[in-house]
């Protein structure tokens, strides 16, 4: 608990208000909510959510106390702001990986070499081809300059990788950019407000179902 700034017994005291408040508020639009994505429900949650965190930093700064309140990060797209008919768009796509077995992506990479010498490797040393083999950063450069990114998702294991999270962008556009306007910086241009739909894959899904699940499980009765 830091001695600077702390915050008063009054300041604690009206933050726990203003929870209460907010809880009151948003019971009150859950309860005459028009239906799903409510944007009175969606705003109640939010604001929620503001007060409570507001709340368990000044209870800590000032107690050193924490709430049981676990407060859900912002992850959501903002409201669209893009035209309402597009007539061009971006797929922005990342996907995240680990080199989780370096010998069979260098042997991979080897093979592609083999089969094809006249590939680049990015190696302008003589017998550079071979470095395939023996260097990750070569063997990454071959692996995804031979094959897509679509096809390399599908069969990440065969190169040694193992899949993280990964997102994909559908941005909405006015018109389509010149030729090579965006190259040096293809990724600046990604406006959250033009983006009409995402698609996010991430192990957090499924720990957030199979702890669901065991949940489930707890409440069950022997017999039931």
């Amino acid at each position: 608990m830091s001695d600077a700034a702390q915050p008063s017994a009054a300041e604690v005291r009206a933050a726990a208000e203003a929870v209460k408040a907010a809880l009151d508020r948003h019971l009150d639009a859950v309860e005459r909510r028009s239906g799903e994505g409510d944007p009175a429900v969606y705003a109640a949650f939010n604001e929620l959510a503001a007060a409570a965190e507001v709340y368990d930093e000044l209870l800590y700064d000032a107690y050193d106390e924490v709430t049981p309140f676990e407060i859900p990060g912002d992850d959501s797209l903002p409201a669209y702001a893009g035209p309402e008919e597009p007539s061009a768009l971006s797929v922005l796509i990342r996907r995240d990986y680990t080199v989780v077995e370096p010998r069979r992506l260098l042997s991979q990479a080897q093979r592609i070499v083999d089969l094809d010498p006249d590939i680049d490797t990015g190696n302008d040393a003589p017998g550079g081809g071979a470095a395939a083999g023996e260097s990750v950063h070569t063997a990454l450069g071959v692996v995804f300059g031979e094959f897509e990114p679509d096809e390399i998702a599908s069969r990440h294991k065969e190169f040694g990788l193992e899949e993280g999270d990964s997102t994909l962008w559908v941005v909405a556009a006015e018109e389509q950019p010149e030729p090579g306007e965006w190259l040096s910086a293809p990724f600046d241009q990604a406006d959250p407000h033009m983006v009409v739909c995402r698609f996010d894959v991430s192990s957090v899904f499924d720990e957030e179902i199979d702890e669901e699940d065991e949940d489930d499980l707890e409440v069950l009765e022997p017999g039931s």
